[in-house]
């Protein structure tokens, strides 16, 4: 029975790169010359430092743009709060989304069924699987997956025959 699998994982490697390359750019501007301005990233966890609040968003901005650039959608990154830390230096802890939460695995398989096409979607651990007899079925599943869900950044893979 054909199958395939919805999921939303950001694509780690792009998003180490583009920091690298967010960092180095950070490192040769002139606005931030003499700063502690940077990004540090442990595994879905980014963290922004910087000696205001103006720079802070310079930063966010460089950032963000670095990962358009790569391909990754900035719709995985979940702003934290800003906090202050010693003296005038402020960070903010960004998260990256991975995998698709409860509440929208159950969206997602709402709006399969509220679709009528003849596929089953069934939940299973971050990902929603959808099977149906026919691939022309699992294919327009997917268009109304594309169209309908926009705020989650969808992928589909593990499509088999």
């Amino acid at each position: 029975m054909p199958s395939f699998d919805t999921v939303s994982e950001a694509n780690m490697v792009e998003v180490k790169n583009a920091i690298d390359q967010a960092n180095k750019e950070i490192s040769n501007r002139f606005d931030f010359k003499g700063s502690d301005a940077r990004i540090e990233q442990k595994e879905h966890e980014l963290t922004a430092f910087a000696d205001a609040e103006f720079q802070l968003e310079q930063l966010r901005d460089v950032m963000l743009n670095k990962l358009t650039k790569r391909g990754v959608d900035v719709r995985f990154l979940d702003n934290g709060k800003i906090e202050k830390i010693g003296g005038d230096k402020i960070k903010q802890v960004i998260k990256i989304k991975n995998g698709i939460q409860g509440d929208d695995a159950k969206k997602i398989v709402r709006v399969i069924k509220d679709s009528k096409i003849k596929v089953q979607a069934t939940i299973q651990g971050d990902a929603v699987r959808v099977s149906g007899a026919k691939r022309d079925d699992l294919q327009a599943t997917m268009a109304l997956l594309k169209k309908d869900i926009k705020d989650l950044p969808l992928e589909f893979n593990n499509f088999r025959d």
